[in-house]
């Protein structure tokens, strides 16, 4: 493991902040394999002295956040300066599977049993509307990013965990109006998904796309445009309040010294190292994701959907068809979970999970039907670091007893339907100082105080014994939840028929 951070100069920082950096020398994902010109750029030579607002990373979090801080045209705000720990968008962002997919159905039902239907709709209808809302920017400004439009394919393998699935379906697809988007069959299953062994799928609309390049045509319009100061290979090390300006935050670096008005923590996994109060809040996880080729001459059989699959012995794995033949292929958590030192609380993704390493060396062979005599094998491997909160809501707030520094983290492995419009609340937050009821987050979102973390955990523990009541009792659950009223979707909200 090398430490990531380039010796610019002697820092304050102790050997706790550097754990939790990136590394340096990170496992090259396909979507890295053309660096953009902006991927090691540094706007000036010198790190600026002052700035109105500095951002803690320049990936789909801290980005989005500067866009959206541009476009709210504030006049307080004159400077933007992103942090950029090593290079642009080198982090999750750039080595996840490019799944912009919404979940309708995964998480809501615990959420449901947390806290009622019409809260935990509106987390649905929320990564709805951010899908849309980024198929129109991308459509609008013709960013090419490989955007495709299509459905994503829910396989069961497992006859028990398919059972669970169609309970899900029946209550929850009366109750709630998103849900008209889904499709949920146990019939002729192996030829609609292609799956072998599958005995039931459900599909509804998503989005696949080359983050990568989405997230540096965006940050191509900042740099160039003159809005935003970009310093890669510039890893903030230490916050502190100015001595002789209280409302100054002086950020340090390891190429110098910045001052700002107010910080953005957009650093996800890696937020211990500035912030160590979240440190048993947002824990760093790694994850494994792979690109399938067939050699040169042989044409690989056509995929139209995306698919998320849950093999027999419950391995569930994530799956994009790019229009270039090749496959991208990640998750498989299920068969390196029990080895947690290799990922759990780990940031270096310069080295494998060696347990997982070669579990999709054939997937396609053993998975696809017509995939038998392709010759399809793993072309790239590489793995990635995720930021889970132990309670699966993000963090987008005010930090607790910082005034002026702002988080949005703990995206659970689920950030690409979340960032987009959760980065434009939080903009509107940062720049005209409005509570966090006001952007259209959804309140299951609203901060939580973390000085009361054991109280939290206390109460986690409780949710998770209802979870697994709710698991077993979903057909009470269902009757319950009829009992709501829905709003129908409003004006950022997507109906899909």
């Amino acid at each position: 493991m090398s430490l990531g951070f380039p010796s610019c100069g002697s820092t304050s920082a102790g050997m706790e902040t550097y754990k939790y950096l990136p590394v340096r020398n990170p496992l090259t994902a396909f979507w890295l394999r053309n660096p953009d010109e902006l991927h090691e750029h540094r706007s000036t030579q010198e790190l600026p002295e002052q700035s109105d607002i500095v951002i803690i990373r320049a990936g789909y979090t801290g980005v989005s956040i500067a866009y959206h801080l541009i476009k709210e045209r504030v006049a307080t705000i004159s400077s933007i300066t992103i942090l950029e720990a090593r290079g642009a968008c080198s982090g999750a962002t750039g080595r996840n599977g490019g799944h912009l997919r919404p979940d309708m159905y995964g998480h809501i039902p615990t959420y449901i049993h947390r806290a009622g239907a019409e809260a935990s709709c509106e987390v649905a209808e929320f990564e709805i509307a951010c899908m849309h809302a980024i198929k129109t920017m991308i459509e609008e400004q013709e960013i090419d990013c490989d955007f495709t439009y299509t459905r994503s394919i829910d396989v069961w393998c497992n006859l028990e965990t398919a059972k669970k699935g169609k309970v899900v379906y029946d209550d929850m697809a009366p109750c709630f109006e998103y849900m008209r988007d889904v499709v949920y069959t146990g019939k002729n299953v192996g030829g609609i998904c292609g799956m072998k062994g599958a005995t039931a799928c459900a599909s509804y609309t998503a989005g696949t796309i080359f983050p990568y390049k989405f997230i540096m045509h965006l940050l191509r319009g900042l740099v160039h445009g003159g809005k935003v100061n970009l310093q890669t290979n510039t890893p903030a090390l230490v916050i502190t309040k100015d001595a002789k300006t209280p409302n100054i935050f002086t950020v340090e670096t390891t190429c110098g010294k910045i001052r700002a008005q107010k910080v953005i923590h957009a650093s996800n996994t890696y937020m211990s190292s500035l912030l160590p109060e979240y440190r048993h809040n947002i824990v760093p996880c790694k994850g494994i994701c792979c690109r399938i080729t067939v050699p040169a001459g042989t044409t690989a059989p056509l995929l139209n959907n995306s698919y998320i699959n849950r093999a027999k012995d419950h391995a569930l794995s994530y799956l994009i068809p790019r229009a270039d033949g090749s496959i991208i292929v990640g998750g498989a958590a299920s068969t390196f979970k029990p080895f947690l030192g290799q990922l759990y609380n780990n940031v270096d993704d310069s080295v494998l999970i060696e347990a997982a390493k070669d579990y999709n060396n054939d997937y396609m062979q053993r998975t696809y039907r017509g995939w038998e005599n392709t010759g399809a094998h793993v072309n790239q491997i590489w793995t990635g670091v995720m930021g889970y909160s132990y309670d699966s809501y993000p963090y987008i707030r005010v930090v607790p007893s910082k005034s002026g520094q702002f988080i949005l983290a703990g995206l659970n492995c689920h950030g690409m339907p979340v960032i987009w419009l959760a980065a434009k609340g939080l903009a509107r937050m940062v720049a005209s100082n409005i509570p966090f009821k006001e952007p259209g987050i959804p309140r299951l979102f609203e901060p939580h105080s973390i000085g009361l973390i054991e109280p939290r955990m206390e109460k986690r523990k409780t949710e998770i014994s209802r979870a697994k009541q709710l698991r077993s009792s979903l057909r009470t659950l269902g009757a319950a939840i009829t009992h709501y009223k829905l709003m129908p979707p409003g004006r950022d909200t997507f109906t899909l028929i």
